[in-house]
């Protein structure tokens, strides 16, 4: 039997102090709790340690053997936890030294944040209104409204969840469920790793190869649904396939226990208890569709449109398209049209991630079926 800490702190104690009762005192125990912890450390190594027929503490053979190797033992692990309190004392000099400017790291940013947000507000909140809503772009910053950006932010938004959702969810199955640890899969997943990080821009340049020239889609709501769907699919692939790496593996387990197939198994049991996660990655992703306009000033979206989207072939303009002309006008009228843009747009943004954590926060709880 492995003799614990406590035995070996009492048999050292008694050495050191030379009786019983002085060292149940140092450690504060009383000496029938030393006695029985003593014994029990001889009887689990089948050996009398101390010579009890004399009434001073001599150690007996076994004792001085022991004492040789497992006190050694013991030092090495008082040492140890010596350079475990200093490492803690270190530690908390450290945050005490790093805590300020860490501090001032995080505050000054969201400062700044709500800085800019309480400018764009006081700035665009009187433009706000029914008229500024249903309104469409003019010439005379007074007159004009956001309805085309805002229908083409809508239309835009659907269409590329339509493409990405299926295929990023699909994706993400295939390789958590299916594809094992094979080259081909690693090869896949460094990709998507890498693609994720690929700046908005190079999207918006392989669409108007791809999408607009190649196929011949011209400036269509298609062609900018599709581009943005490449930019979110890395996004909603890694989100899908963490959320599902969360389904326990008993789950699964308990489901070929029952003599489920692996697709049963997946339908059933790991995609419900996926779908939270999932669907907040996937809101999450597509609200980063709604405020990216470089891939879309690339493919050519228009930045004055005076009518409204009929169908998915048609020429488009969206929010942040729509902001970007207003701000590069010099008319300090359309600056407030833009402040008033920004903050629909973070409306928008906020219905979203609001819709996000209220799905996530419903479905978190609700039982597999």
């Amino acid at each position: 039997m492995k003799p614990s800490i406590r035995q070996l702190e009492c048999f050292a104690a008694v050495i050191d102090t030379g009786a019983f009762s002085r060292a149940a005192a140092r450690l504060g125990l009383s000496q029938p709790a030393l006695s029985h912890a003593i014994r029990e450390l001889e009887e689990g190594l089948g050996a009398r340690l101390f010579d009890r027929t004399t009434r001073r503490v001599e150690l007996t053979e076994a004792g001085r053997l022991f004492q040789q190797t497992a006190l050694a033992g013991l030092s090495e692990i008082d040492r140890a936890v010596g350079l475990v309190r200093d490492l803690s004392t270190l530690r908390q000099g450290v945050v005490r030294i790093a805590a300020p400017p860490l501090l001032a790291a995080t505050v000054l940013p969201v400062l700044l944040l709500v800085v800019l947000m309480g400018d764009v507000i006081a700035t665009g909140a009187p433009r706000l209104g029914w008229d500024f809503l249903t309104s469409y772009p003019s010439r005379k910053p007074e007159l004009a409204g956001i309805l085309p950006g805002l229908v083409g932010s809508v239309y835009m938004v659907t269409l590329t969840a339509a493409f990405s959702l299926p295929v990023g969810v699909g994706a993400a199955l295939y390789l958590e469920e299916y594809a094992g640890r094979s080259r081909f899969a690693t090869l896949i997943e460094v990709n998507i790793a890498n693609l994720a990080g690929v700046p908005s821009i190079i999207y918006g340049l392989l669409g108007l190869e791809i999408f607009a020239r190649t196929l011949g889609l011209g400036r269509s709501l298609l062609a900018g649904s599709f581009t943005m769907a490449l930019l979110v699919l890395p996004i909603v692939i890694l989100a899908s396939r963490e959320a599902l790496r969360a389904v326990p593996l008993s789950m699964r387990e308990a489901g070929f226990a029952l003599g489920g197939t692996r697709w049963q198994v997946t339908r059933r049991i790991v995609l419900p208890m996926a779908a939270p996660g999932i669907l907040t990655g996937a809101i999450l992703s597509v609200s980063r569709a709604i405020g990216e306009a470089a891939p879309l000033i690339v493919l050519g979206a228009l930045t004055y449109v005076d009518f409204l989207p009929t169908s998915p072939s048609s020429p488009f303009t969206v929010l942040p398209i729509q902001i970007f002309n207003w701000v590069s006008r010099p008319q300090a009228g359309f600056v407030v049209d833009a402040a008033a843009g920004i903050i629909v747009l973070m409306i928008m943004l906020l219905v979203l991630n609001g819709t996000a954590i209220v799905l996530r926060n419903r479905y978190e709880h609700r039982p597999v079926r």
